[in-house]
């Protein structure tokens, strides 16, 4: 009796590393072995910064002239041809309707 349960308890040992304890299937095996050494803040804040001192808009303010530069250099010309073309076409469509109402007149 006494045998028995040392190789019972032996058993248990030998598997008890390798045995999945508590698994979770929508996870990866490797994501939850790394996560199991990620200690948590317990609500410790360890910085903090007032609204007031953040500075949201100043890096995007500070850098606009510069990539608005860089952005119309890229794609101005076409964008000023474009407009051009678009003006171009509008006033002679105008000046044309503009000519054949005049013809059609008493």
């Amino acid at each position: 009796n006494a045998n028995s349960k040392q190789i019972i308890t032996l058993l248990f040992t030998m598997f008890a590393r390798s045995a999945v304890r508590m698994a979770r299937y929508d996870v990866s095996p490797h994501l939850s072995k790394w996560w199991k050494g990620v200690r948590p803040d317990d609500g410790q804040v360890t910085r903090h910064l007032s609204p007031f001192e953040q500075q949201i808009v100043m890096p995007w303010l500070k850098t606009f002239p510069k990539r608005a530069y860089a952005k119309f250099s890229d794609s101005g010309p076409y964008i000023v041809v474009t407009a051009i073309i678009v003006y171009g076409t509008a006033a002679a469509s105008d000046a044309a309707d503009a000519a054949q109402d005049k013809s059609y007149r008493y």
